[in-house]
Formats: structure tokens, sequence, C-alpha cells
């Protein structure tokens, strides 16, 4: 009777083992997934990585950041399939004419894999900025971007000068933009 006792003893004990080491995986896990979260995507005052991405429905036509030297950029990692990105979409292009016409330009980075979605998208809000195809995601990697949407905001000499994780206003929008335009 005792060695069954023991052996009950001996399967909790490896059974509370084996618990306890899945339990402070999984924390160890959370940690560093909620740090991950937390790094800024690109410092605010640093250099914006230079980049070239094809236009989606140009033909094959390609746009670099490196082209936009002396415009106020605006720089949006977004996707079709989230939602806060549908959200923000038509502030976006309700204020696109007026900051094009003062030196800003939008990027509209999108991580979608299929063009037809995209070109759904574009024609459902008829977006006139330019949508940037990344769907190897190697932009959204370069700018270390986790989460959609993320938008850099860029001055003329190249260099970020705020970031927003998550849906813009159209409050939001114009106060960022009012940063990068360019001066006359």
């Amino acid at each position: 009777m005792k060695e069954t006792t023991l052996k009950k003893k001996r399967k909790r004990l490896i059974f509370r083992s084996v618990l306890l080491t899945v339990m402070a995986g999984l924390v160890v896990f959370a940690l560093l997934s909620s740090h991950k979260q937390d790094k800024e995507v690109i410092a605010k005052g640093e250099k914006a990585p230079d980049f070239m991405l094809k236009e989606f429905g140009s033909d094959g036509k390609s746009i670099s950041l490196s082209d936009l030297k002396g415009k106020g950029v605006m720089v949006n990692f977004w996707a079709t399939y989230c939602p806060p990105c549908k959200e923000e979409m038509p502030a976006f292009e309700e204020v696109y004419p007026e900051y094009k016409a003062k030196g800003v330009e939008f990027l509209a980075v999108n991580l979608d894999s299929t063009d037809l979605v995209v070109q759904k998208f574009v024609n459902k809000y008829n977006l006139s900025f330019p949508i940037l195809n990344d769907q190897k995601g190697q932009v959204m990697d370069l700018y270390n971007v986790d989460n959609l949407p993320s938008t850099l905001f860029i001055n003329e000499d190249g260099e970020i000068v705020d970031q927003v994780i998550g849906e813009l206003s159209k409050s939001q929008l114009e106060t960022n933009l009012n940063k990068i335009t360019p001066e006359d």
C-alpha cells in the first residue's frame, strides 16, 4: 500500500513540475511579446530608411521615399482586413488634396496579398493617393512595424517627426500633417 501511495505522490510531483514549467514558459513568452509590442517603430528625429515599392494599378510604376525628398511625407501601414485602417481612410482622402498642394505626399503601404481586394477597397473609398504594394512585408520589417494601422510623419529633410500607432482621427491627422508641411 505504501508503494502505491509513493507512486501517486511521484506522479503528482511530476505533473506539478511539468505544469509549473509550462506556466513559466508562458509567462516568459508573454513578457517577451509585450516587450516587442512596446518598441517604437522608428525613433523620432531619425532619418527614415529609404524604400521602393510598386504602386497598385500603375502598370509596374514604383515609388521610393527618396523620390520625395523636399516634401513632407506621411507613410501609413495598413490592410483591408484591419477595421481601424478602414475607419481612417476617408479622413486621409478628405485632406489629401489640400496637403498635396502644400507639398505633402501620402504613401499608403498596403500589406494585403491580392491586388483584387486592394483595388475594390480603393474604388469603394475613391482613394487618390498612392497605394503601395508591400505583400512580402519588407518595408513593414524595415520600419519595425508590428501593429496596424501605423503612421509615420516625415519632414522634407527625411527625418521622422512623429509616429502614431493606431487609428488617426481627422484632427490628429491634420495636426501631424502641419508638422511636416514644408515652409515656402
